[in-house]
């Protein structure tokens, strides 16, 4: 697939059958932070803006690709934790950004085929890939939803999450490297709330953000480097994190950096070259 050029793109083959078919202005001109991540992982899907932006920030942030890489595993650790420990069997994914192998659902559903996935983006680029997120097992479901984080209730009454999770059930609520766009800790924490609380006991809260706790210069620039490219990035330190989960039950080890997380062979990176804070907490 050829790196994207095009100012216009028409998205109807990727949209859930029902939905209508439209073009959308994807504002290639603009850096979007999904676009840019894609563009230091390797991916295709991004333009001339995102890709001169990644350019700027990561020689600023030249750790920035490793602890995403970092952010990837611990996101799809928390999906086979969750699923083979805990017994989740529905996940609520919201800020999936672009699909890159493995998605939530692919680990999820390894380990328990019957899991359901709704993945909820904002970003029309995303819808536009969204097929690639609805290939869920025979047994189990997958279905993606265009909306914001900033909207719970949206999300919550949205007719694609009472097709596929049962709130009648524990669920998982994923919010992978998604809160450090938004500055605000208020903000942040009454979006959490607003998404936890009409579910049941049992549910799970998954979060990874961004911190400079364990490289406080090169984040400090790379983070500058994110704000003047257009894209607000915040970095929390280990206690502000911690406070993001109030009124939830943290689950051992607690918040950590991604890669102390339940670690693996693929964990074994050095923590100066790791941004990234994560943890799950339970509602009690």
């Amino acid at each position: 697939m050829a790196d994207r050029d095009e100012a216009e793109w028409d998205y109807s083959s990727a949209v859930p059958a029902g939905e209508q078919r439209q073009t959308v202005d994807l504002k290639t001109g603009v850096p979007h932070s999904a676009r840019v991540y894609d563009h230091i992982l390797g991916g295709k899907d991004n333009f001339p803006a995102d890709r001169a932006a990644a350019a700027e920030i990561t020689k600023s942030w030249p750790n920035l690709p490793t602890s995403m890489r970092a952010n990837r595993n611990f996101m799809a650790r928390v999906a086979r934790v969750l699923a083979a420990d805990h017994g989740i069997r529905q996940f609520l994914d919201i800020g999936t950004g672009l699909p890159t192998a493995p998605n939530l659902h692919e680990v999820a559903q390894e380990v328990a085929p019957e899991s359901r996935i709704l993945y909820v983006d904002n970003d029309p680029i995303v819808l536009l890939h969204a097929r690639a997120l609805l290939t869920s097992s025979p047994e189990g479901r997958t279905m993606y939803l265009d909306a914001d984080f900033h909207d719970p209730e949206k999300i919550l009454a949205s007719e694609q999450l009472r097709e596929t999770l049962d709130l009648g059930q524990p669920l998982a609520v994923s919010l992978i490297a998604i809160v450090h766009f938004i500055a605000d800790d208020a903000v942040v924490k009454d979006l959490v709330q607003r998404i936890m609380s009409p579910l049941p006991s049992g549910s799970i809260l998954a979060l990874s953000t961004c911190t400079a706790d364990s490289a406080p210069e090169e984040v400090r620039v790379g983070v500058a480097a994110y704000n003047a490219n257009g894209i607000p990035l915040v970095a929390r330190d280990l206690a502000r994190v911690e406070r993001l989960f109030d009124g939830l039950e943290l689950i051992d080890p607690g918040v950590v950096l991604v890669n102390h997380w339940h670690a693996d062979e693929r964990a074994a990176v050095d923590d100066a070259h790791v941004h990234m804070y994560g943890g799950i907490a339970r509602k009690r």
